[in-house]
């Protein structure tokens, strides 16, 4: 039996909030967490994927399940859900737990996405998160405001009130 193409068995990768990259040089970078997933889509499986990229499965795994890897586990199970099976629904934070510096770093680094051509990685897609940007404005407006010192001019009924000279 012949084998299914990969955009007939599986989803291409979605935008998604990628798991912060740590020091390490060698570790899961952005475009490591992109190459993952493009090579999830073409192969189906972890472990090819995770071997295609120089990691291994049981790290992948371990990124999934990290706190600030639930963009990545949507999109990790974005791809391996086939086509016509129904909506994939992304995982909400709860966002009065979000604090300021979570909401900027998320609207400074975006959403990333692989574009896959002829089933390899081309590039990185990514756009700006504005759910993220509007929140932190709202957060924002809702500061108090300091009023800046204004220099002594009277009001527009007092200026009315005065006798005029002809």
């Amino acid at each position: 039996m012949p084998k299914r193409p990969a955009h007939k068995a599986r989803r291409r990768p979605p935008f998604f909030h990628p798991a912060m990259p740590r020091t390490r040089t060698d570790g899961w970078s952005v475009s490591r967490q992109c190459e993952f997933l493009v090579q999830l889509y073409v192969a189906g499986s972890v472990g090819i994927a995770a071997q295609r990229v120089r990691m291994t499965r049981a790290s992948a795994y371990r990124l999934r399940d990290r706190t600030d890897g639930a963009g990545f586990a949507f999109a990790w199970d974005h791809v391996l859900t086939p086509p016509g099976t129904g909506h994939m629904v992304r995982p909400k934070p709860d966002w009065r737990k979000v604090t300021n510096e979570e909401l900027i770093c998320r609207a400074e680094e975006g959403l990333v996405q692989p574009v896959v051509y002829r089933g390899a990685m081309v590039g990185i897609r990514w756009k700006p998160d504005i759910s993220a940007a509007l929140r932190l404005m709202r957060r924002s407006a809702g500061a108090p405001i300091r009023k800046r010192a204004r220099p002594s001019v009277p009001p527009f009924q007092e200026f009315l009130k005065q006798p005029r000279s002809v």
